[in-house]
């Protein structure tokens, strides 16, 4: 019951309630993260060709909220967002790459505090298992530096490209997959690697609850489907990566569209396995279940976005500022205390995780943080705070800006460029630009712009260059 009053009580009358909640099992935390799925891909929010029951079922079990959005369009900064509590005008890694390296991250430093690190200092086991994106071998963002007890998976995105990889990486050291370092047999003909690395990914997930069930758990479940492997060649444009394009096999479809399709559901599939798991286990009650995607669907492998409405009623996809780039599913399930077969129109970005957390658990988060805990949203007691506005800076192409406030959303492609300005309540797919017609609205969101962000030396604002 102690959770439940949690976010009716101050701080102050949490002290009186420490013994009683000590006697209390506090919840294990689950947070599934899909790797460039769009928000119209699963059943429950739309699809209707891809199937994804798991997902259909814990949305009916749980809370859909209907105004999620990503950290950023692209991965690393998105899930540093995630991570940190901070929107991409105050966290450390604002774009893949950075610092004039394209494909090496900029990695957390000491002074950055995940959530991880909180979670851990209460006594939670904590685990990453997948693709983490801020922090190369050997710097000061590994996982294991960053309140991680256990990693498994991928450091860097580009190798995270790779399905086959002929290595992951456990701790800090590279763990070989020699059924996936490709060699020529005595015909001289190459042998195929064949191990697929979500299913080791799954594996060591499964594991890690089963080994800590006698203790509450944090696991950050970072799949790397449905992202294509963009390292495949311009020959092979089908670069969705997975051992079979089955149930969708004698569908009508391009090959990519099936294979993305069937990675999806083979998604849906694990993640029906991870709740199975934790069912078996007595612990689905226990346990605080999250999914969401790091950013919009791709336009990569060969895949139209358009094919399965992966955006769904939005414009745009990954690496743009529009909703379809940045507005992504959360599905949330907690027994007992998450009301099921709800939806919620709750306006939350990624940067709000580490707050509701800190909430949850009766602790103090960072200062200075730019998210607002969800907790009283997803336990109906208490008052649920909003935000003035949402905001997002992308690096990529030159620079970018977005903001969203109430039902307006505003987009600056670039620091010289005007303010587009879109009612979202009457054009969700922001396709008429209203800027003319709210002056008023402009001016704020001009301030906004000016204010919401600090300077950074490894991102900083580019201009693009003059024809």
């Amino acid at each position: 019951m102690y959770r439940l009053l949690l976010p009716l009580l101050g701080w102050s009358c949490f002290a009186e309630i420490t013994t009683a909640a000590a006697q209390e099992r506090k919840p294990n935390i689950v947070f599934i993260l899909a790797d460039d799925l769009g928000y119209g891909d699963l059943g429950c929010y739309g699809q209707t060709r891809i199937r994804t029951p798991n997902l259909d079922r814990l949305a009916r079990e749980g809370l859909r909220f209907t105004q999620c959005y990503a950290g950023s369009t692209v991965c690393a900064p998105s899930r540093c967002a995630l991570m940190t509590g901070l929107h991409t005008g105050h966290c450390r890694v604002r774009g893949n790459g950075g610092g004039g390296a394209p494909h090496s991250n900029v990695p957390l430093t000491p002074d950055d505090v995940c959530v991880a690190e909180i979670l851990q200092k209460q006594g939670y086991k904590t685990a990453l298992i997948g693709k983490w994106g801020l922090g190369e071998e050997g710097s000061t963002g590994v996982p294991t530096k960053k309140g991680f007890d256990v990693f498994y998976g991928y450091l860097n995105q580009r190798h995270a490209h790779n399905y086959y990889p002929p290595y992951l990486v456990r701790g800090t050291h590279r763990e070989p997959i020699p059924q996936n370092v490709q060699r020529a047999d005595v015909e001289g003909v190459a042998e195929k690697p064949v191990v697929y690395a979500p299913d080791l990914l799954l594996k060591e997930a499964l594991d890690f609850i089963q080994t800590n069930r006698q203790s509450p758990f944090f696991l950050y479940f970072a799949t790397i489907v449905p992202h294509a492997n963009n390292e495949k060649t311009q020959v092979d444009k089908n670069g969705n990566e997975v051992p079979s394009d089955a149930p969708y096999t004698h569908e009508d479809w391009p090959q990519p569209e099936k294979n993305k399709a069937a990675m999806i559901t083979r998604l849906d599939a694990d993640v029906g396995k991870l709740l199975d798991h934790l069912q078996q286990l007595g612990l689905a009650d226990k346990t605080i279940v999250l999914f969401s995607s790091d950013n919009g669907p791709h336009r990569e492998g060969g895949n139209d976005p358009a094919f399965f409405r992966s955006s769904g009623p939005f414009s745009g996809i990954k690496r743009n500022l529009t909703d379809g780039g940045i507005r992504v599913p959360l599905i949330v399930r907690w027994p007992g205390v998450v009301a099921g077969n709800r939806e919620t129109a709750h306006l939350c970005a990624f940067w709000d995780f580490l707050p509701t957390v800190a909430e949850l658990l009766g602790v103090e988060p960072p200062a200075g943080l730019d998210g607002i805990s969800f907790l009283p949203t997803l336990t109906g007691q208490g008052i649920q705070k909003q935000h003035t506005y949402l905001y997002w800076e992308f690096h990529e192409n030159g620079f970018q800006q977005a903001l969203r406030f109430g039902d307006w959303k505003a987009i600056r492609f670039g620091p010289d460029q005007p303010i587009r300005l879109y009612d979202l309540k009457s054009d969700l797919a922001e396709k008429k630009d209203v800027s003319a017609e709210h002056p008023q609205w402009v001016q704020q969101a001009t301030e906004w712009f000016r204010t919401a962000r600090t300077e950074s030396k490894e991102f900083p604002i580019r201009r693009p260059k003059k024809k």
